[in-house]
């Protein structure tokens, strides 16, 4: 699986995510999404009981659950349970909470521009571009990194050509 890791933000709060180029699909961490959802203090046990809840109830949606390894607030890399987006609604219309509505919009709105930038790369330069500047980047920077993985695609691909 070619993956690639990026962290979303849903009203000031961060949800890991994995970009699956072969399946093109995103998969969240489900503890992020419950964490948001309940604003539980311990959002592993609300997902724990959850999916004992779902599992009595006879709900096979935990048993669809994938894991995969995800960068902590640590820096360290863990296994976490994560859902792909069909999953992820079907989880969230299993949790009450008056943030699920504006939550389903955020995630279709992520689903949609993801589909745009495959129908037009340059968007993701230019998305690329806004968040190092909301990061406090200045333009020079940002011109010498974008220059930079410029040089080493062409790099990687040349390597490729002569393997």
């Amino acid at each position: 699986m070619t993956k690639k890791e990026s962290i979303k933000i849903f009203e000031d709060s961060t949800i890991r995510t994995v970009w699956d180029n072969d399946n093109e699909k995103w998969y969240i961490s489900v503890v992020d999404v419950i964490a948001v959802l309940t604003e539980s203090k311990r959002p592993r046990k609300y997902w724990s009981d959850l999916k004992a809840k779902l599992y009595k109830e006879g709900s096979q949606l935990s048993e669809k659950i994938g894991q995969l390894k995800m960068k902590s607030s640590d820096g360290k890399s863990y296994i976490t349970d994560v859902a792909d987006t069909e999953q992820l609604f079907r989880l969230i219309q299993s949790i009450p909470s008056p943030k699920a509505e504006p939550f389903k919009l955020w995630l279709a709105q992520i689903a949609s521009e993801r589909l745009d930038e495959m129908q037009d790369p340059e968007l993701t330069i230019d998305r690329a571009l806004k968040e190092y500047l909301e990061l406090g980047y200045s333009e020079n920077w940002i011109n010498q990194r974008l220059k930079s993985i410029e040089i080493r695609k062409e790099l990687t691909d040349e390597w490729k050509k002569r393997a």
